[in-house]
């Protein structure tokens, strides 16, 4: 199972990376006054480059679409010097929109969301075949629920080397989304920002690969696989579940509270990840969606994961009422505590794991992630040996 989600997730991510093509036509703009008519005349095998510099936010496109053959793309023109996006209450909104890639972006200061790509709320034809890369938003809300990037009623979106510093509500926030990658990002809380988790996934969202990314501080959940959504908010329509189908592996937890949560989910699999010294949990199983529809949380798949705690966590594995975490399975994590030998405990029977496991953290590897391995026991286990499926 986990094989062939991770395979069918990257096919979409294939074919989004061949459509980002630069198109027959080339429009430049070097102000903001410019911009908003650039928008307006976009069509199949465009690509709109704009010029370093400072641009003014509330920008929105609607019921625009590129195809398979010629997309939209909407750039930076120097990929080191990208044009920032400042003032207004958002950055750019995308609605109902298809075949569009924003490339070499820096978005600052949004107080509602940084960008927000949806359905324009038409359930039954999604947003699809999205492309974000080199994208960095920064320092949004910076309390309560507003998003550094909100995508609601996506299908079919590769979210690639971008990075998240300073939000409110999610890094990313999901509504209703399928069959998408997020990949090489790094998300980095900031102080005085509420930043109530990095990456969410929630109101019917499903087959989506999160891979090979840094979550360092980034809130109280960095990955909340599920959610809590209003029954009208599901796309196309509510199930038994908030996610399902979610694959979280090859990256890489500093500190935040706690690494992953798991809430009104059905399974997930978060494996060949490695956490470092969270503040009070491993991971979390709850039940926030109270109708009696959706099934209690359960069949989460935690395995292979290299966790390295010290004496902050002292509930391994947070259990909310209503749920399932006898159907959880655990197996070849390995497990070291840096103030002594205290095992974890965990709801279900986990096998082959290891403890004390011989690794070495330095000054760098609260900033990467990275760690020294010298245990041949570790060759499969943790993000360091996590390998891209082809």
């Amino acid at each position: 199972m986990k094989r062939c989600l991770q395979t069918f997730c990257l096919i979409f991510a294939a074919a989004l990376t061949a459509s980002t093509a630069i198109g027959a036509e080339e429009i430049t703009v070097i102000d903001s006054s410019q911009l908003p008519n650039a928008l307006r005349s976009l069509k199949p095998g465009t690509t709109l480059l704009i010029a370093p510099g400072t641009y003014r936010g509330g920008l929105y496109l609607s019921n625009t679409s590129g195809t398979a053959e010629e997309p939209i793309v909407i750039r930076g023109a120097d990929a080191e010097n990208p044009p920032l996006f400042s003032g207004g209450s958002h950055a750019l909104h995308l609605a109902d929109c298809s075949y569009i890639t924003l490339a070499n972006l820096k978005v600052r200061g949004f107080p509602a969301n940084g960008i927000n790509i949806d359905d324009g709320g038409s359930f039954e034809t999604p947003a699809h075949n999205i492309t974000l890369e080199n994208i960095t938003i920064l320092e949004t809300g910076p309390q309560g629920n507003h998003d550094a990037l909100k995508i609601s009623g996506v299908d079919r979106f590769l979210i690639r080397r971008c990075r998240f510093e300073g939000w409110g509500g999610s890094g990313i926030d999901m509504v209703g989304c399928h069959n998408g990658v997020v990949e090489d990002c790094n998300f980095v809380g900031r102080e005085g920002f509420s930043q109530s988790n990095a990456v969410q996934l929630k109101g019917g969202t499903r087959h989506i690969l999160v891979q090979t990314s840094l979550f360092k501080n980034a809130g109280q959940r960095a990955i909340n696989l599920g959610g809590s959504t209003g029954l009208q908010f599901f796309r196309p329509g509510a199930g038994d579940y908030e996610a399902k189908d979610i694959v979280i592996a090859g990256n890489r937890f500093i500190e935040g509270l706690a690494p992953v949560a798991w809430v009104t989910a059905d399974g997930g699999i978060f494996h060949s990840n490695t956490i470092i010294l969270p503040e009070k949990w491993v991971l979390r199983i709850l039940q926030e969606t109270k109708d009696p529809k959706f099934k209690p949380c359960h069949d989460g798949v935690f395995e292979n994961n290299l966790v390295i705690y010290d004496s902050r966590v002292s509930v391994f594995v947070n259990v909310g009422p209503g749920t399932a975490p006898q159907t959880f399975s655990f197996g070849r994590n390995a497990w070291h505590n840096l103030d002594g030998t205290r095992k974890p405990s965990l709801p279900a029977r986990e096998t082959d794991a290891i403890y004390q496991p011989d690794i070495e953290l330095s000054e760098e590897s609260h900033n990467t992630g990275r760690i020294k391995i010298r245990d041949n026991r570790l060759a499969e286990i943790g993000a360091h040996a996590y390998i891209r499926p082809r």
